[in-house]
């Protein structure tokens, strides 16, 4: 019987073969490339996950006799240990990683509002929530005293509805039973999320997104770090916030890392003060309850871009 090739052979040879430090889904991507994907046999949806997980495991459990190294965070990046001929040079090469990932992150180009056409697109083909979006912008909202509407507006707003998916008849006996199939989300939107600003995003979230039936916590960049993602699993499952990783090079499988706590009553008042305050969510509502009077979508959301035009936003925007 043959043996069994393994993700850490895996891993070893694409780094052997680069000699470069490298993230979990540059090493899976470039051993796709070299056809090392081929001989690892079942991997699952995500084998980049994967990879990470048994590097930092690797790493935790062997301490400086592993044979990784990891060098860098903001993207964590890894390499081999044989690499190196002693500590110190070990030591300069993670300073350098770092410094060059903090440099990388300074540089980068485009904004979190650059992201909401991403989204966009993801949560109007997405089963989960087949719904329609707007961006909410703050500064149209009303200006008070300092701190007052902090952490009021999500980034974007969507809405679900069920024409598609229910009859008339259905939705006329909802409506004489009070049961609703529309469903509300809110979205608060981040390039990157690490330990650095992870408890103020996530509070950030947690506080603009409490009216709606579900809020989530979107971003491009998550720090792979286990530790890391166990403490982001712990926060949604007690605060009920999901969190959304969109993938830039193929926008339909960004995933939902954390599922969203489901709340069956709105609350009203702070949909009442976001009306008031903000004049692009007073017409958000305005114009889904026209949509619903007419059980047809003839209100503006954010447009749906096309797999041809969200490619070229993309390279535009330079979102990587």
């Amino acid at each position: 019987m043959a043996e069994t090739y393994t993700f850490n052979e895996l891993i070893k040879d694409v780094l052997e073969h680069t000699k470069i430090p490298m993230s979990s889904e540059e090493i899976w991507q470039k051993a796709v490339e070299l056809n090392f994907d081929q001989k690892i046999g079942s991997t699952g949806k995500t084998p980049w996950a994967t990879i990470g997980a048994r590097l930092y495991t690797n790493i935790k459990e062997n301490l400086d006799q592993s044979d990784f190294v990891q060098v860098s965070k903001r993207p964590t990046k890894f390499t081999l240990r044989t690499l190196f001929t002693n500590q110190a040079q070990i030591e300069q090469v993670v300073q350098q990683q770092v410094q060059k990932s903090e440099e990388n992150i300074s540089k980068t180009k485009y904004h979190e509002r650059d992201l909401h056409p991403l989204l966009v697109k993801y949560v109007f083909s997405n089963p989960h929530f087949t719904c329609y979006a707007k961006t909410i912008f703050h500064e149209n909202s009303t200006k008070r005293i300092k701190g007052m509407n902090e952490w009021l507006h999500p980034d974007l707003v969507g809405v679900y509805f069920p024409f598609n998916d229910y009859s008339l008849e259905t939705r006329e006996l909802q409506g004489h039973l009070n049961v609703s199939s529309i469903r509300l989300f809110a979205f608060e939107m981040k390039i990157q999320l690490s330990f650095s600003n992870l408890r103020q995003s996530f509070f950030q979230a947690v506080s603009n997104s409490s009216w709606a039936n579900e809020g989530y916590l979107v971003c491009n960049k998550v720090d792979e770090d286990p530790d890391f993602r166990n403490e982001i699993q712990r926060l949604s499952n007690a605060f009920g916030i999901g969190v959304i990783k969109l993938n830039s090079d193929a926008v339909n499988e960004s995933e939902i890392l954390f599922p969203a706590q489901f709340k069956d009553v709105i609350d009203w008042d702070t949909v009442n003060r976001l009306a008031e305050d903000s004049p692009d969510f007073k017409k958000f509502l305005s114009e889904l309850t026209e949509d619903i009077k007419l059980s047809k979508i003839k209100s503006k959301y954010d447009k749906v871009l096309n797999e041809e035009d969200i490619v070229s936003y993309i390279k535009e925007k330079k979102i990587v």
